[in-house]
């Protein structure tokens, strides 16, 4: 039996006075008065310990923002975003409430029993983090798989700035080719500016170093004065920050019912890039959306200092002798690349200035050729003047 009920029996039972049960069981004549109020108004039970919790806390979260984070989570959960602690901040204070701490709305989060434990999870503070330091320093690329309604298999292919996370390009295809990582880039290119370099794995459609040669791509980019880095093979995380990101796009897609078509896919590709960049804060940029982040700084130039232009892309056979014809202000000009490289399939890359002709099979440059309007052919740089004896009989 608690102290506190012996001195109350001892006082109702007349056996001692209130100051002799006070003294016996060691508390003031105060607290025992206000114990003998206790039971006779609660009986016994209310003699027990009772907590120090004050009834009413000042910086308590206000109940309409308890119910507002519970709600944006769920909502943010159901539309496949990310519905983490700093992203519902960042929510609420647009929303105009004050919002309380990460740690706070997380303690919501979990007594609300809207988190799920993860203790195989690797803790983000294990990893080393490595950011460009400017916007088109680098852009990372990399092609990931999805299905459309009928199960079709297509890949989507992403190109992403690393130092803010700001979504370039996101183009379906049915598979993503060589030819589409040079044309996606380019449009990339023509509407950001040129990178200073591009970081991706070592897929075919990058890189054809592991097979001997050189593909498109690899010939394009020196061309450009862009530097191409590939990650180590089997090492993902070089790439992590675009692999991270294909969780982000997929979770969204896969909120939303499936696409039917490539046009339709990439309507939604369309609609979840205007979001990603403009709507949705990231925690790696302090909160601050990708578009945001990549406006903030001056954007990086390749090593030569290579202004952006205009690039226009075109695949193309050459005929019988090693031409072919291209149509500048509506008029014809005839390139000659050479009789030895009759009927190759190339890729034409024409800017302000000159076209450049890759071999689409090797990746070989074949010739460069100085823009002049007033000639209507354009003779092979590379090669110097003069007549060539021809290959063909």
């Amino acid at each position: 039996m608690s102290r506190a009920r012996v001195a109350v029996l001892q006082v109702v039972s007349n056996q001692l006075s209130v100051t002799e049960a006070a003294i016996e069981c060691g508390f003031s004549r105060r607290h025992l008065q206000r114990l003998l109020a206790r039971f006779r108004e609660g009986g016994l039970e209310a003699l027990e310990p009772r907590s120090r919790r004050p009834r009413a806390n000042p910086n308590q979260t206000p109940q309409p923002v308890r119910d507002r984070v519970i709600g944006l989570r769920v909502q943010l959960s159901a539309d496949g975003l990310d519905a983490g602690p700093v992203t519902i901040a960042w929510h609420l204070e647009r929303e105009g409430y004050r919002a309380p701490s990460t740690s706070t709305i997380r303690r919501i989060l979990h007594e609300a029993g809207l988190v799920v434990a993860q203790p195989r999870k690797r803790p983000r503070s294990s990893y080393i983090r490595f950011e460009a330091a400017q916007p088109n320093e680098t852009w990372q690329s990399d092609a990931t798989h999805w299905q459309l309604a009928d199960g079709t298999g297509v890949e989507i292919l992403n190109w992403l700035d690393d130092h803010s996370r700001y979504l370039l390009s996101a183009t379906a295809h049915r598979p993503a080719s060589g030819d589409d990582v040079v044309a996606t880039f380019l449009a990339a290119a023509q509407q950001h500016g040129l990178p200073a370099s591009t970081l991706t794995d070592n897929a075919r459609v990058y890189t054809a170093r592991f097979g001997g040669g050189r593909n498109a791509f690899e010939y394009l980019l020196p061309v450009l004065g862009v530097r191409q880095k590939n990650g180590s093979p089997g090492h993902p995380q070089t790439q992590g920050k675009i692999e991270r990101f294909h969780q982000t796009l997929k979770r969204w897609l896969a909120a939303r019912p499936p696409a039917r078509t490539l046009p339709a896919l990439q309507g939604q590709l369309d609609a979840f890039q205007a979001h990603y960049n403009e709507h949705r804060p990231h925690r790696a940029l302090g909160r601050n959306t990708p578009g945001h982040a990549y406006r903030a700084t001056p954007k990086a130039q390749p090593a030569d200092g290579r202004a952006p232009a205009h690039y226009r892309l075109r695949y193309d056979r050459l005929d019988a002798r090693g031409k072919i014809t291209l149509r500048r202000a509506g008029k014809l000009h005839h390139l000659g690349i050479g009789a030895a490289h009759a009927r190759k399939r190339v890729l034409a890359l024409a800017d302000d200035h000159q076209v450049t002709v890759i071999d689409l099979d090797t990746g070989e440059l074949l010739s460069t050729h100085h823009i002049d309007p007033d000639k209507n052919y354009w003779r092979n740089q590379n090669r110097p003047p003069g007549r060539w004896p021809s290959t063909t009989t």
